[in-house]
């Protein structure tokens, strides 16, 4: 009786080794003949794996293998050369640096498919215990996560090892807001010219490289407005003129008196429409850090103030206005294209005004609805298009 006839395989091939153990190979959507990544015991484990392969390739989730061999390396330079025209130079820069000072080091020679979760929560562990603060940890991390996320969408890789790992909690911190009188001490304080960029962090709310970047033509005088369209940022100790963060452009009315010292700044400005309102003595764009020595620190201290950072008075800003005329309009004069950037980061309660509420509540009580307080310009259903703040 002729022996049984073996059953033709319609899909990869199966080979025993001199080990005794069965090798799986399978034709690839490209038609190529490739090695599973490991043995089988049994002939029926080797079909059984061939068989989800072959799934998975009529569903169209094949992944190369080889793909996946390219290095953290090798595919963290190629996803920083696509995306670098779309950053900012400051962004760009600090990529770049997370990159070479922190990923590299620890993954650079490894293949993409051999990162797993364990691997990045060893990694950030790792990075906390060599005291690296909490703010650079999870920018590290954020910036492999995207390197992951981009081997994903590439189809490099199945899925990012950046998932389920704990970051180091950022410290809380509260900007310190002052009072509109507290702030205009810290102008009168200030050593001219730069009592009036001062006054512009503090009655405009810019931030410190918008009020750096300023240049005559930005002022329109007889309006009353100032356009914000530039920010002047410092990345890897050079100085570079781009877009104000989030790319958002802004035109702002300032109030009579702050449009008349901005005046008669520019009546002794030397140069042409394109001359910055502020320089160093040398005629130079100023550094932050070195502005804020040589002139905010100093004006900080002859005001009787303490602890008051530039960024402070832009929040102050951002509080002043969103209890006055509505987050809405202190969104737009910080320039955020979300207002929860404006209630998460900048406004914040003003003191006495809870005790202000208790009292209007208590009238409610007795059936009395009294004339409204300090927010004034808006109602309850404000739709942020009140007047925008317009400093005495």
């Amino acid at each position: 009786m002729p022996g049984k006839r073996k059953k033709r395989r319609d899909f990869g091939r199966v080979r025993k080794l001199p080990s005794g153990r069965y090798q799986a190979r399978y034709p690839g959507p490209d038609g190529v003949l490739r090695p599973a990544d490991h043995t089988f015991a049994t002939v029926t484990d080797a079909d059984l794996w061939l068989a989800r392969k072959r799934v998975e390739i009529e569903d169209g989730q094949w992944l190369d293998p080889a793909e996946g061999q390219t290095t953290v390396r090798d595919w963290s330079a190629r996803w920083l050369a696509a995306v670098s025209p779309q950053l900012k130079h400051k962004t760009r820069a600090t990529y770049r640096s997370l990159i070479n000072a922190l990923i590299v080091p620890a993954f650079g020679d490894r293949e993409l498919s051999s990162l797993r979760p364990i691997t990045v929560a060893e990694w950030v562990g790792s990075m906390k215990t060599r005291g690296l603060s909490a703010s650079r940890i999870r920018q590290a991390y954020r910036v492999l996560s995207q390197v992951m996320r981009a081997a994903v969408d590439n189809g490099m890789v199945p899925q990012t090892p950046c998932r389920g790992v704990r970051l180091p909690r950022m410290p809380e911190t509260e900007p310190h807001i002052l009072t509109p009188l507290e702030a205009s001490r810290l102008v009168r304080a200030a050593a001219k010219p730069h009592d009036l960029l001062v006054a512009l962090l503090a009655y405009a709310g810019l931030r410190v490289g918008e009020a750096f970047a300023l240049r005559r033509s930005d002022i329109d005088l007889v309006s009353g407005f100032v356009l914000v369209d530039e920010n002047l940022a410092e990345a890897n100790g050079t100085l570079v003129f781009d877009t104000p963060k989030s790319h958002q452009k802004r035109l702002l009315r300032v109030g009579p008196s702050l449009a008349k010292r901005i005046g008669r700044h520019l009546e002794a400005l030397p140069g042409g429409e394109d001359a910055l309102l502020f320089t160093t003595p040398g005629g130079k764009p100023l550094r932050y850090n070195q502005w804020r020595k040589a002139y905010f620190d100093p004006a900080v201290k002859a005001a009787g103030l303490v602890d008051v950072t530039p960024h402070d008075l832009r929040a102050s800003h951002g509080t002043w206005v969103a209890d006055r005329y509505g987050v809405m309009t202190a969104a737009y004069r910080l320039g955020h294209s979300n207002a929860s950037v404006t209630t998460r980061h900048y406004a914040r309660p003003v003191a006495g005004r809870d005790d202000q509420v208790a009292e209007a509540a208590d009238s409610w009580l007795g059936g009395h609805d009294p004339a409204p307080g300090a927010r004034t310009g808006h109602d309850d259903d404000d739709d942020g298009s009140a007047g925008a703040l317009v400093p005495a």
